[in-house]
């Protein structure tokens, strides 16, 4: 079954605004300045997007690219914990469910995010690269691996499996 990405965007737009949100608190937490931020845009190729300065260092380069893939999968696993405590049936439940579930399958970071860090590695390798930039690679793979799976749903199998590990979760309030 095909459903264009606008759709599921719209359907699932509190993960693409918390992914555009970690992208632009990693940039606010690394020094890197932040030019222009939308959260979400109704039926656009891109649903949102962060524009910030050339970050300078390949640690600003690398948090600012995967600040989404750790925000992201610890929201879906919080509210999946969240989710555990309330009535199976309620409201409040699905509301829960369907926050954690869109936050979690907008957990991983675009192609022109692992991109980003790819080049810094290359350029970084040039000069002074260790282990990090080379375990870039390997990295890149994977995310382009999983950005392509997105047609086979991968990205909500991912929610789903974060989903399950916070539901396993027994909070002790």
């Amino acid at each position: 079954m095909f459903i264009p990405g606008q759709l599921i965007s719209l359907i699932t737009f509190p993960g693409v605004v918390v992914h555009e949100w970690a992208h632009k608190k990693f940039c606010e937490w690394f020094g890197v300045k932040v030019h222009e931020v939308k959260y979400f845009r109704f039926w656009q190729k891109t649903a949102g997007y962060v524009t910030h300065e050339e970050p300078s260092t390949f640690k600003q380069t690398f948090w600012i690219s995967v600040g989404p893939l750790i925000v992201n999968s610890l929201g879906c696993i919080i509210l999946s914990v969240i989710a555990s405590q309330t009535l199976p049936e309620s409201s409040l439940n699905y509301l829960i469910l369907w926050l954690a579930l869109s936050i979690g399958a907008h957990s991983f970071p675009s192609d022109h995010d692992a991109k980003n860090i790819l080049e810094r590695s290359r350029s970084h390798i040039k000069n002074e690269g260790s282990i990090i930039h080379y375990l870039s690679y390997p990295f890149f793979i994977l995310i382009w691996i999983a950005n392509k799976l997105s047609f086979f749903w991968f990205d909500f199998i991912y929610a789903f499996l974060l989903f399950q590990i916070g539901n396993g979760i027994n909070p002790i309030f």
